[in-house]
């Protein structure tokens, strides 16, 4: 299992298009996995601060989100010029365990 944090401040310049494009990418995040699970969280901060939080069960459909022609024009517009910072962190699980939150995350492995 993969866990992706994907931190970012939207500029002034993120407007409808910005909305679009994101309700778009979660199409196409979900149309990857495929029956891969992916669990997405979003939050943001009182100071503006958003957290994305992917899990992804395996290597290979996280790689075709990343080469995806679609995603990789929004990441090349996002830079230009949705977003003012970002930070992208891409992380494997070595273990998980929980009790009865019935996340799909949880469901994927069993305490050890």
């Amino acid at each position: 299992m993969f866990v992706i944090l994907f931190k970012s401040r939207l500029s002034e310049h993120a407007g409808e298009d910005y909305i679009a494009a994101e309700e778009r990418m979660q199409e196409r995040v979900h149309a990857i996995a495929g029956s891969d699970p992916v669990e997405v969280k979003q939050y943001t901060g009182e100071d503006g601060e958003r957290l994305t939080i992917l899990m992804w069960q395996d290597k290979e459909t996280l790689d075709k989100w990343r080469c995806d022609p679609e995603h990789q024009v929004a990441q090349r517009q996002a830079r230009k010029q949705w977003y003012s910072a970002y930070e992208l962190t891409v992380a494997e699980v070595i273990r998980t365990s929980s009790h009865g939150n019935g996340s799909p995350a949880a469901a994927a492995e069993e305490p050890r």
